[in-house]
């Protein structure tokens, strides 16, 4: 496993304006170039954003890996973030809201945060802002709940859904000052109540997307500090490690049905198999004091810290992208069949190969989830 650190230069592909493939590229990048070509220069935000599945073509042409088109398709929703609260505050200047009162950071949650995210993920979101006195709640706050809920409505008619769940900094509820998220921490990491564990484990991926990040940064301090000591907290997220078990039956044969599947053979890889993965690595992580939001950096920072040995840390590196692979091959199959791309298999259009690498995958998932819960 390679510990050095190296930075892409693909991951720099969506950090400034929407790029534009109008000049000359190299000839290796073609496919990425009329993708671009395509789209425009200026596109609206929904045009961008149903673009994605011609992005992800033009990448799997290009032979890049499922697990980096991820990263890509993650850094790409974090333009269209970015594209949809510089849109919303434009509007509020122009209808006489003026400029942001004080210093705000929007961040993503979850697999976006993670640069993990495969196609058709909802929202999950929400907003730092900086401290101010009780005096000026009303006027600021309600500065920014008025740009969470147009940020989110934009981002929803785009195409990405709003949150069922209401995890949105459209809501009080993940729009908070710092202080008040140090609070809200230090209530939820105080016991081991199972609604708390739930609620807290959706804040603990976050990635800052918009606005000023020494806020996020001062977030992830506090994260780092307090997580390693709250030992009931993290025992209760070890317990619920065991409501998401991989898809295996007792017999170690891949399970496949269960609630909510399309058919009987569909193998729910998404709960089945990357939760419980990404579940565990976070537990280790916020045990350690590790800070990384992503699941890979943080594998290889619990082999620096010795948590991990670097041969059980490159199996679930391993393991991760060939799950990434097989659900971006469904998903995008979804898409060309006119359906909703999600976190469902189709079993039975595994070569056998594939089953007994799944196998082994979801077995090496199951043996990191014993060695956190011990």
């Amino acid at each position: 496993m390679r510990l050095l650190y190296r930075a892409s230069p693909w991951r720099t592909l969506f950090t400034g304006d929407f790029p534009s493939a109008l000049g000359a590229w190299p000839s290796v990048l073609t496919p990425l170039r009329d993708a671009l070509n395509a789209l425009g220069p200026t596109p609206s935000l929904a045009e961008a954003h149903r673009w994605q599945a011609e992005l992800v073509e033009a990448l799997d042409r290009l032979d890049l890996p499922a697990w980096r088109i991820s990263q890509l398709i993650s850094d790409h929703n974090d333009w269209l973030y970015r594209r949809a609260v510089e849109l919303s505050l434009n509007e509020m200047q122009g209808q006489g809201w003026g400029p942001p009162p004080v210093a705000f950071c929007v961040l993503t949650l979850g697999s976006v945060a993670r640069h993990e995210s495969l196609l058709g993920p909802d929202q999950d979101n929400a907003m730092i802002i900086a401290d101010y006195p009780d005096a000026r709640h009303t006027e600021i706050d309600g500065y920014f709940q008025a740009l969470g809920e147009r940020f989110t409505q934009r981002l929803d008619t785009a195409g990405i859904p709003l949150c069922q769940g209401h995890v949105m900094a459209r809501f009080p509820m993940w729009r908070k000052r710092l202080s008040e998220w140090s609070e809200q921490l230090a209530l939820w990491t105080a016991d081991r109540r199972v609604k708390r564990v739930q609620q807290a484990n959706i804040l603990l991926d976050f990635h800052p997307v918009y606005g000023e990040p020494a806020l996020a940064e001062a977030l992830a301090d506090r994260v780092a500090r307090r997580l390693p000591h709250a030992h009931l907290f993290l025992d209760e997220m070890a317990a619920l490690l065991l409501e998401t078990p991989v898809a295996l039956d007792r017999f170690g044969r891949l399970a496949s049905g269960g609630e909510g599947a399309p058919h009987e053979r569909a193998i729910n890889l998404k709960h089945r198999g990357v939760l419980p993965l990404v579940n565990a690595v976070r537990l280790m992580s916020l045990r350690h004091g590790v800070t990384p939001p992503d699941t890979r950096s943080r594998l290889t920072a619990l082999v620096m810290r010795d948590v991990l040995d670097t041969e059980r840390a490159r199996a679930l590196t391993v393991a991760l992208a060939r799950l990434q692979g097989l659900l971006l091959a469904e998903q995008r199959m979804a898409l060309a069949e006119g359906r909703t791309p999600d976190g469902w298999i189709n079993g039975a259009r595994l070569a056998e190969d594939e089953r007994l690498l799944l196998r082994h995958d979801l077995q090496q998932i199951q043996a990191v989830i014993r060695q956190v819960r011990g």
